[in-house]
């Protein structure tokens, strides 16, 4: 997982393919077991997939995309955002509800 700071995720949201932002804050309990099941997503699929935005330091991206709470796992194409989601219930669940998106950004980056 890339961490990225308020500026580069203006930046590249901005870009043609979807991007996956995991958006939390090191205060947060849940942020830190959801980050865990990103990791191993990671590590099973064998590639990075998500940037690591810190909250705190980045208010007006929070502004910008509504994000509510975190963690929230932000899917952005071209400066607009696809989906927002806020549970992490397994592993599974987020193969399956993040899998459209992890697999259109492989074959759009090819």
């Amino acid at each position: 997982m890339q961490e990225i700071d308020g500026k580069q995720a203006q930046f590249m949201v901005g870009k043609k393919q979807h991007h996956i932002v995991f958006v939390n804050s090191p205060f947060c309990g849940t942020c830190k077991v959801a980050k865990r099941m990103l990791h191993y997503i990671e590590e099973t699929l064998g590639d990075e997939k998500f940037y690591e935005l810190n909250a705190t330091l980045a208010p007006e991206f929070m502004q910008q995309y509504n994000i509510t709470s975190v963690p929230c796992l932000l899917v952005v194409k071209q400066g607009e955002a696809v989906e927002r989601l806020y549970t992490f219930h397994s592993v599974p669940y987020l193969l399956k509800e993040m899998g459209p998106y992890l697999v259109i950004e492989k074959t759009e980056t090819s």
